[in-house]
Protein backbone atom coordinates (compact mmCIF):
# COMPACT_ATOMS: atom_id res chain seq x y z
CA UNK A 1 0.00 0.00 0.00
CA UNK A 2 2.79 2.26 0.56
CA UNK A 3 4.62 1.85 -2.09
CA UNK A 4 1.48 2.74 -3.97
CA UNK A 5 1.13 5.85 -2.28
CA UNK A 6 4.41 6.99 -3.02
CA UNK A 7 4.49 5.86 -6.77
CA UNK A 8 0.68 7.91 -6.86
CA UNK A 9 3.12 11.09 -5.25
CA UNK A 10 5.92 10.26 -7.63
CA UNK A 11 3.69 11.02 -10.66
CA UNK A 12 1.69 13.82 -8.94
CA UNK A 13 5.39 15.52 -8.78
CA UNK A 14 6.17 14.50 -12.00
CA UNK A 15 3.17 16.22 -13.57
CA UNK A 16 3.46 19.44 -11.45
CA UNK A 17 7.02 19.85 -12.80
CA UNK A 18 5.53 19.22 -15.99
CA UNK A 19 2.75 22.13 -15.24
CA UNK A 20 5.44 24.30 -13.95
CA UNK A 21 6.86 26.22 -17.44
CA UNK A 22 3.19 26.01 -19.06
CA UNK A 23 1.99 27.88 -16.06
CA UNK A 24 5.22 30.31 -15.96
CA UNK A 25 4.73 30.76 -19.64
CA UNK A 26 0.74 31.50 -19.27
CA UNK A 27 1.84 33.92 -16.68
CA UNK A 28 4.11 35.68 -18.93
CA UNK A 29 1.10 36.04 -21.58
CA UNK A 30 -0.91 37.40 -18.93
CA UNK A 31 1.44 40.31 -18.42
CA UNK A 32 2.34 40.94 -21.82
CA UNK A 33 -1.23 40.46 -22.88
CA UNK A 34 -2.84 42.69 -19.84
CA UNK A 35 -5.86 44.83 -21.49
CA UNK A 36 -3.96 47.78 -19.83
CA UNK A 37 -1.94 47.10 -23.10
CA UNK A 38 -4.03 46.25 -25.44
CA UNK A 39 -5.75 49.46 -26.96
CA UNK A 40 -1.77 50.54 -26.87
CA UNK A 41 -0.78 47.68 -29.31
CA UNK A 42 -3.68 47.68 -31.45
CA UNK A 43 -3.05 51.81 -32.19
CA UNK A 44 0.70 51.01 -32.84
CA UNK A 45 -0.24 48.41 -35.33
CA UNK A 46 -2.77 50.00 -37.24
CA UNK A 47 -0.15 53.20 -37.13
CA UNK A 48 3.13 51.16 -38.35
CA UNK A 49 1.74 48.10 -39.42
CA UNK A 50 -1.11 47.98 -41.39
CA UNK A 51 -0.49 49.53 -44.96
CA UNK A 52 -2.83 52.06 -45.53
CA UNK A 53 -5.49 53.09 -42.84
CA UNK A 54 -3.07 55.69 -41.64
CA UNK A 55 -0.76 55.93 -44.44
CA UNK A 56 -1.50 60.14 -44.60
CA UNK A 57 -0.42 60.28 -41.46
CA UNK A 58 3.27 62.16 -40.60
CA UNK A 59 5.82 60.85 -37.96
CA UNK A 60 4.65 63.22 -35.39
CA UNK A 61 0.87 63.11 -36.04
CA UNK A 62 1.56 59.22 -35.19
CA UNK A 63 3.12 59.43 -32.24
CA UNK A 64 0.52 62.03 -30.65
CA UNK A 65 -2.25 59.76 -31.94
CA UNK A 66 -0.13 56.99 -30.10
CA UNK A 67 0.53 58.81 -26.84
CA UNK A 68 -3.59 59.90 -26.60
CA UNK A 69 -3.97 56.51 -26.49
CA UNK A 70 -1.48 55.66 -24.15
CA UNK A 71 -2.73 58.28 -21.71
CA UNK A 72 -6.42 57.76 -21.79
CA UNK A 73 -6.99 54.37 -21.73
CA UNK A 74 -3.80 52.80 -20.32
CA UNK A 75 -1.70 55.35 -17.66
CA UNK A 76 -5.56 56.60 -16.13
CA UNK A 77 -6.42 53.45 -15.47
CA UNK A 78 -3.55 52.25 -14.48
CA UNK A 79 -2.48 55.30 -12.13
CA UNK A 80 -6.63 54.63 -10.66
CA UNK A 81 -6.16 51.27 -9.92
CA UNK A 82 -2.39 52.13 -7.88
CA UNK A 83 -4.40 55.08 -6.08
CA UNK A 84 -7.31 52.77 -4.95
CA UNK A 85 -4.33 50.22 -3.85
CA UNK A 86 -3.05 52.61 -2.02
CA UNK A 87 -5.83 54.01 -0.07
CA UNK A 88 -6.79 50.34 0.67
CA UNK A 89 -10.58 50.48 -1.25
CA UNK A 90 -8.97 47.38 -2.59
CA UNK A 91 -6.68 44.56 -1.36
CA UNK A 92 -4.62 44.28 -4.19
CA UNK A 93 -3.71 46.05 -7.37
CA UNK A 94 -4.79 42.42 -9.31
CA UNK A 95 -8.21 42.70 -8.19
CA UNK A 96 -9.12 39.49 -7.86
CA UNK A 97 -12.64 39.65 -6.48
CA UNK A 98 -15.70 41.31 -8.15
CA UNK A 99 -16.13 43.98 -5.45
CA UNK A 100 -12.96 45.45 -5.86
CA UNK A 101 -13.29 45.52 -9.73
CA UNK A 102 -16.32 48.67 -9.08
CA UNK A 103 -14.62 51.65 -8.60
CA UNK A 104 -11.62 51.11 -11.06
CA UNK A 105 -13.81 49.86 -13.67
CA UNK A 106 -16.17 53.13 -13.32
CA UNK A 107 -13.13 54.98 -13.34
CA UNK A 108 -12.03 53.33 -16.93
CA UNK A 109 -15.28 54.04 -18.38
CA UNK A 110 -14.46 57.60 -17.85
CA UNK A 111 -11.31 57.79 -19.55
CA UNK A 112 -12.03 55.13 -22.20
CA UNK A 113 -15.19 57.52 -22.96
CA UNK A 114 -13.19 60.79 -22.87
CA UNK A 115 -10.19 58.97 -25.41
CA UNK A 116 -13.20 58.40 -28.03
CA UNK A 117 -14.95 61.76 -27.22
CA UNK A 118 -12.19 63.89 -28.27
CA UNK A 119 -10.94 61.53 -31.52
CA UNK A 120 -14.96 61.21 -32.57
CA UNK A 121 -15.00 64.11 -34.53
CA UNK A 122 -11.26 64.44 -36.33
CA UNK A 123 -12.44 63.21 -39.62
CA UNK A 124 -8.38 62.22 -40.21
CA UNK A 125 -8.37 59.69 -38.17
CA UNK A 126 -10.22 56.39 -40.25
CA UNK A 127 -13.70 56.08 -38.94
CA UNK A 128 -12.84 52.26 -37.92
CA UNK A 129 -10.35 53.27 -35.58
CA UNK A 130 -12.95 55.60 -33.49
CA UNK A 131 -15.49 52.94 -33.80
CA UNK A 132 -12.78 50.84 -32.18
CA UNK A 133 -12.40 53.27 -29.13
CA UNK A 134 -16.40 53.17 -29.27
CA UNK A 135 -16.44 49.43 -29.22
CA UNK A 136 -13.55 49.79 -25.97
CA UNK A 137 -16.02 51.79 -24.12
CA UNK A 138 -18.85 49.80 -24.53
CA UNK A 139 -17.13 46.96 -23.42
CA UNK A 140 -15.90 48.39 -20.53
CA UNK A 141 -19.23 49.53 -19.93
CA UNK A 142 -20.73 45.65 -20.63
CA UNK A 143 -17.41 44.35 -18.51
CA UNK A 144 -18.86 46.78 -15.31
CA UNK A 145 -22.32 44.98 -15.61
CA UNK A 146 -21.49 41.36 -15.79
CA UNK A 147 -19.05 42.04 -12.92
CA UNK A 148 -22.21 42.43 -10.63
CA UNK A 149 -23.26 39.56 -11.55
CA UNK A 150 -20.12 37.18 -11.94
CA UNK A 151 -16.07 38.02 -11.88
CA UNK A 152 -16.01 38.43 -15.86
CA UNK A 153 -12.19 38.08 -17.36
CA UNK A 154 -10.63 41.44 -17.87
CA UNK A 155 -8.21 39.39 -20.52
CA UNK A 156 -10.85 38.31 -22.30
CA UNK A 157 -12.69 41.17 -22.46
CA UNK A 158 -9.93 43.04 -24.18
CA UNK A 159 -8.53 40.12 -26.45
CA UNK A 160 -12.23 39.69 -27.54
CA UNK A 161 -12.08 43.16 -28.83
CA UNK A 162 -9.17 43.12 -30.51
CA UNK A 163 -10.12 39.63 -32.50
CA UNK A 164 -13.52 40.95 -33.29
CA UNK A 165 -11.35 44.25 -34.29
CA UNK A 166 -9.02 41.97 -36.97
CA UNK A 167 -12.12 40.26 -38.43
CA UNK A 168 -13.92 43.27 -39.13
CA UNK A 169 -10.62 44.88 -40.14
CA UNK A 170 -10.55 42.22 -42.91
CA UNK A 171 -13.29 42.60 -44.54
CA UNK A 172 -14.32 46.65 -44.22
CA UNK A 173 -10.91 48.13 -45.21
CA UNK A 174 -7.95 48.01 -47.75
CA UNK A 175 -5.66 46.66 -47.49
CA UNK A 176 -6.92 44.45 -44.87
CA UNK A 177 -5.52 41.06 -44.63
CA UNK A 178 -6.23 37.41 -43.17
CA UNK A 179 -2.77 37.35 -41.99
CA UNK A 180 -4.16 39.55 -39.53
CA UNK A 181 -7.28 37.84 -38.42
CA UNK A 182 -5.03 34.58 -38.27
CA UNK A 183 -2.68 36.50 -35.67
CA UNK A 184 -6.01 37.74 -33.79
CA UNK A 185 -7.20 34.49 -33.47
CA UNK A 186 -3.84 32.54 -32.79
CA UNK A 187 -3.68 35.90 -29.62
CA UNK A 188 -7.02 35.10 -28.72
CA UNK A 189 -6.61 31.54 -28.25
CA UNK A 190 -3.19 31.70 -26.80
CA UNK A 191 -4.72 34.21 -23.70
CA UNK A 192 -7.80 32.87 -23.09
CA UNK A 193 -5.95 29.41 -22.29
CA UNK A 194 -3.29 31.30 -20.68
CA UNK A 195 -6.14 32.53 -17.64
CA UNK A 196 -7.23 29.28 -17.63
CA UNK A 197 -4.70 28.22 -16.98
CA UNK A 198 -3.27 30.89 -13.94
CA UNK A 199 -6.40 33.00 -12.61
CA UNK A 200 -9.22 31.47 -10.72
CA UNK A 201 -11.35 32.57 -14.03
CA UNK A 202 -14.04 29.30 -14.54
CA UNK A 203 -14.68 28.74 -18.18
CA UNK A 204 -18.05 30.73 -18.07
CA UNK A 205 -16.17 33.74 -17.24
CA UNK A 206 -13.50 33.68 -19.55
CA UNK A 207 -15.83 33.09 -22.54
CA UNK A 208 -18.34 35.33 -21.51
CA UNK A 209 -15.81 38.05 -20.79
CA UNK A 210 -14.37 37.00 -24.72
CA UNK A 211 -17.88 37.60 -26.33
CA UNK A 212 -18.83 40.86 -24.79
CA UNK A 213 -15.42 42.19 -26.14
CA UNK A 214 -16.52 40.67 -29.74
CA UNK A 215 -20.14 41.81 -29.47
CA UNK A 216 -19.12 45.25 -28.18
CA UNK A 217 -16.98 45.83 -31.52
CA UNK A 218 -19.85 44.82 -33.83
CA UNK A 219 -22.34 47.37 -32.14
CA UNK A 220 -19.76 50.38 -31.96
CA UNK A 221 -20.08 49.70 -35.89
CA UNK A 222 -24.04 49.70 -35.79
CA UNK A 223 -24.52 52.52 -34.13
Amino acid sequence: MSVITEMNAGEVTEQQMHAAPLRWLAHVVSFVFHPLFIPVYLTLFVLYVHPLLFAGYSDLMKIRLAATIFVNLTFLPAITVFLCWRLKFIDSIYMDTQKERFIPLAASMIFYFWGWYVLRMNTGVPEMFREFLLGSFITIIGGWLANIAFKVSLHALAIGGLFCFMLLLMFNAEGGSAKYFAVGTALAGVVCSSRLIVSSHRPFEVYAGFLIGAISQVLAVLV
